[in-house]
Order: C-alpha cells, then sequence, then structure tokens
C-alpha cells in the first residue's frame, strides 16, 4: 500500500476556496484543542459545504469546555443557520458517541454515522475510522483511558521537540491505527461504490490510492501541525493550517467570536 502525503503550509491571510472542507479531532475539552485556530480557519475560508469528520469533543463532560471551545460550537451553529446556504454535516467520532441529541439541539445539526455525497460525478464517503479499528471498538473503556493519557501527555508537548517525537510514535504504537484503519476505509469504499474516502481518528494526515480508491486523513487539532481537507473541481488538497501573526487577526474577528459565545449561552 503506497503512501504520498504532502500537507500544503497555508495561512489565515490566503483566502481558501472550496466547495467541501473536512476537519476532525478537534477534542473539544482537553487542553490541547486548537479551538481558536480552526474558527480562524474556517472564517478565511469560502465553502458549500462543512463536514465535521468525528471526534470534535474529547468526552461527554461538558464542563471542560473552555470558552474558546464554546466559541467554535457557537460559530458552527451560524454556520448551519439555513440563510447562509452551507450544509453542515457531523460524522461521530468514537468520543462523540451519545451526543447525537446534544448536537442536534445545540448547534442544529444533524449527527452521521457516515455520510455519502457526490461532487463532480464523484462519490465520496466520509467516516471516521474507528469502525476500523478493531482495539478501539473492542476494548472501549480502555481505549478513552489511553486517550486521556496520550491528550495529557501532549499538554507538555507543545514547542518540546523531543516530546513530540515520543508522542508521534506514542500514536502509532497504542492505537495501532493507521495502516489498518486506511484498509478498512478502502474495502468499506469499495462496498460503497466511492471513489473518494475520508477518515479522521488516527490524528496522522496522509494521503493513499488502493483498489481504484482514494483514501484521505485529515489530521487533527490537536498537534503542532493541525490539518484539513479541501475539495474543489480540481481535486483534494491536504492543508496545514499556519498560526497567523498576532497583529494580523482582524478585530471584528474577535468581536464576532465573542457575539458567537454569548448567543450560544442565551440559549
Amino acid at each position: 500500500m503506497g503512501v504520498d502525503y504532502v500537507a500544503r503550509r497555508i495561512g489565515v491571510a490566503q483566502m481558501i476556496f472550496a466547495d467541501t472542507i473536512i476537519l476532525s479531532d478537534l477534542h473539544l475539552g482537553s487542553e490541547v484543542s486548537r479551538a481558536s485556530d480552526a474558527v480562524r480557519m474556517l472564517k478565511s475560508a469560502s465553502f458549500n459545504r462543512l463536514i465535521l469528520l468525528g471526534d470534535i469533543f474529547s468526552d461527554l463532560n461538558f464542563r471542560r469546555l473552555k470558552k474558546e471551545h464554546w466559541q467554535f460550537l457557537g460559530y458552527i451553529r451560524k454556520l448551519s443557520n439555513p440563510k447562509r446556504e452551507i450544509e453542515v454535516v457531523w460524522v461521530e467520532g468514537n468520543h462523540d458517541h451519545g451526543l447525537s441529541d446534544v448536537m442536534s439541539h445545540l448547534v442544529g445539526i444533524r449527527v452521521y454515522e457516515e455520510y455519502i455525497w457526490e461532487y463532480c460525478g464523484v462519490k465520496h464517503l466520509a467516516i471516521h475510522g474507528h469502525q476500523f479499528d478493531r482495539f478501539v471498538s473492542r476494548n472501549r473503556v480502555l481505549s478513552t483511558f489511553l486517550a486521556t493519557i496520550h491528550l495529557g501527555l501532549q499538554k507538555f508537548a507543545f514547542g518540546k521537540k523531543r516530546m513530540i517525537g515520543f508522542l508521534e510514535r506514542f500514536d502509532t504504537a497504542w492505537l495501532r491505527l493507521s495502516s489498518k484503519v486506511a484498509a478498512g476505509a478502502v474495502a468499506h469504499g469499495k462496498s460503497k461504490c466511492a471513489a473518494r474516502v475520508f477518515c479522521g481518528h488516527t490524528h496522522e494526515a496522509r494521503t493513499l490510492q488502493r483498489d481504484g480508491v482514494e483514501y484521505y486523513n485529515t489530521g487533527s487539532w490537536t498537534q503542532d501541525s493541525a490539518t484539513y481537507v479541501a475539495i474543489d473541481h480540481e481535486g483534494v488538497r491536504v492543508l496545514a493550517y499556519c498560526d497567523p501573526p498576532e497583529d494580523s487577526i482582524d478585530p471584528n474577528m474577535k468581536e464576532e467570536l465573542e457575539l458567537d459565545f454569548e448567543n450560544l449561552l442565551a440559549d
């Protein structure tokens, strides 16, 4: 199985135009969630469809959500307003399990186990990917415990390259994910007659082609390199978010985030 992954680095100063934006593994409620950066990316993009590809939450404990996490949810609800004519889709991840009813009420969007759509004559499939990870499916409690440890370690890892290297190896070791999830996703895509399959779950952005199916992993928003996928008429791009200079952030953006946060809490 060949792998070809090169994420283009892009900052918020550059406008992104796409039909579909896909991001996953934000883990709202964890100390390492880059919720504010995710909002900046979305505000810098023009798109017709947004797919939140699972593990948007870290767990079911809403008391861990910080202000910037609520601001992200507020902005998602704003995007889902029918007047904006943007399709917002939430695909459930293993950490989101049990939140379907809450999400439908809180941000006004439907939650799916998997989502299929067609664009430019090509059938696309979005599924979080934990379904193809036997360790997670058979050991839900232990998997959640290890995920908590992993995110906790990441809290102390930002800016510490040696620790980052350890965590990257730990990602692969504790979940045994990447190749198994990719293989399972490709097989599932073939069964659904989908030419392109998108997953999250592994926190490792990658692309590959096998048996006529293109596989893309969106990466995560809990590490130094936050990545996402953009789809347009030219194809699929895996993009890496770059932090903008602090003085380049539009004051209006900050004000809008405050309003999103207040409106969400008001409900």
